[in-house]
């Protein structure tokens, strides 16, 4: 008998074949899915040029949120401790690599923000929502969602972790080097900032690793409490992330802010404020929901990129065309995720099905509740 024709249980799934390998696809996805949600679905509908810099933003993106989901789950902590290293991850980016937060030419930001005391205060906020959704939370997302048996497993082994950690630091300096240095030439960030972005990321990683995860989150969905329809979840989603980027930043990067001067700068990091932060806890109570499933993560997901993109559109009539094609490219891939995870819902039982009827929803609250809280399981509803 040949290796091929012994028999398998019926019962073998791949991640049982090969653990080792289905890891390495995991992490290989979430690097690749990083600068795909980032930028290449975002500034590169507009500069389409972002292309050539593939092979660095793979290295800043996608080794710096690889290196962010695995310290988060080696400690057993979560989505508090994502958004946490999210906030440093951003710091290291645009104030260390890019030192786009203090430099006065860069992007233009001084031009169309609020500038004061050295730092591109309105770049700097639309940036943290940014990094923190597009660039962390969404990729971790939608790996979770296609590889979800390991959403509470590292995916390397304590050498790739260290490369990976080694790789994001070369991500940072690649920045300073090529686009810094491209985008505004000579420009030095003053050593104080300097100093103070590397004490936060230093106090936002031990927020992260050594405090947060020592209180967890009980995440058991009420049985009392109902999600909107999936389609609520994706235009209200749609019409947030909008509404944040286009209060903060010149549609498709151009040089004039929606409703111009009829809204202040100081006001406007204020009303980008009081639209991202009420979109958080809708979402942090929509996971609660005892009907909280798939469909509505896709959903949420989708009205984020879908958004993001159109946002690059109005840029140039070519920025239309490619924001038009991404679109339909960001439907297809989630049309096909959707199928990939109801698929793995059901072969593994898992009650974390793309099933919203009203009769599944006690029924899935029932079986979360006889789950331990993992770390991943708040942190993929993004929650």
């Amino acid at each position: 008998m040949t290796r091929a024709d012994r028999p398998r249980s019926a019962d073998a799934q791949p991640s049982e074949i090969r653990p080792g390998r289905r890891r390495l696809r995991a992490a290989l996805a979430l690097i690749l899915l990083t600068p795909f949600c980032a930028e290449l679905t975002f500034t590169a509908v507009a500069v389409p040029t972002t292309w050539l810099l593939l092979p660095l933003l793979l290295i800043m993106y996608g080794a710096g949120v690889l290196l962010i989901r695995e310290a988060v789950v080696r400690v057993g902590a979560g989505w508090p401790s994502l958004v946490a290293l999210g906030l440093a991850y951003q710091l290291a980016e645009d104030g260390l690599g890019l030192q786009a937060l203090t430099s006065p030419q860069m992007y233009g930001a001084a031009d169309w923000g609020l500038r004061a005391l050295g730092i591109n205060w309105t770049y700097w906020e639309s940036q943290i929502g940014v990094h923190l959704v597009l660039s962390v939370l969404l990729p971790i997302m939608i790996t979770n969602l296609i590889f979800p048996t390991l959403r509470q497993q590292p995916y390397l082994r304590t050498g790739g972790f260290v490369v990976a950690g080694v790789l994001a630091v070369v991500g940072v300096l690649g920045l300073r080097v090529i686009v810094s240095a491209t985008e505004d030439p000579g420009y030095q960030t003053p050593w104080p900032w300097t100093v103070g972005y590397v004490v936060v990321i230093a106090l936002l990683a031990w927020l992260a690793l050594g405090v947060l995860p020592r209180f967890k989150d009980p995440d058991r969905a009420r049985t009392d409490r109902r999600s909107p329809r999936p389609v609520v979840i994706g235009i209200v989603s749609a019409y947030l992330t909008l509404a944040f980027l286009t209060t903060l930043l010149p549609l498709g990067f151009g040089s004039h802010l929606l409703f111009g001067d009829l809204m202040s700068r100081p006001l406007r990091l204020f009303v980008a404020a009081v639209t991202a932060i009420p979109f958080g806890w809708l979402v942090l109570r929509w996971r609660k929901s005892a009907d909280w499933a798939d469909s509505h993560r896709l959903w949420l997901i989708g009205g984020i990129l879908v958004s993001h993109t159109a946002f690059m559109i109005p840029a140039s009539p070519t920025s239309a065309a490619i924001g038009v094609i991404t679109i339909g490219l960001e439907a297809v891939l989630l049309i096909i995720l959707g199928r990939h995870a109801l698929g793995e819902a059901r072969t593994t039982g898992s009650p974390r099905s793309a099933d919203t009827r009203p009769e599944r929803a006690r029924g899935i609250a029932e079986t979360d509740a006889d789950q331990p809280a993992g770390p991943y399981r708040s942190v993929e509803d993004v929650r």
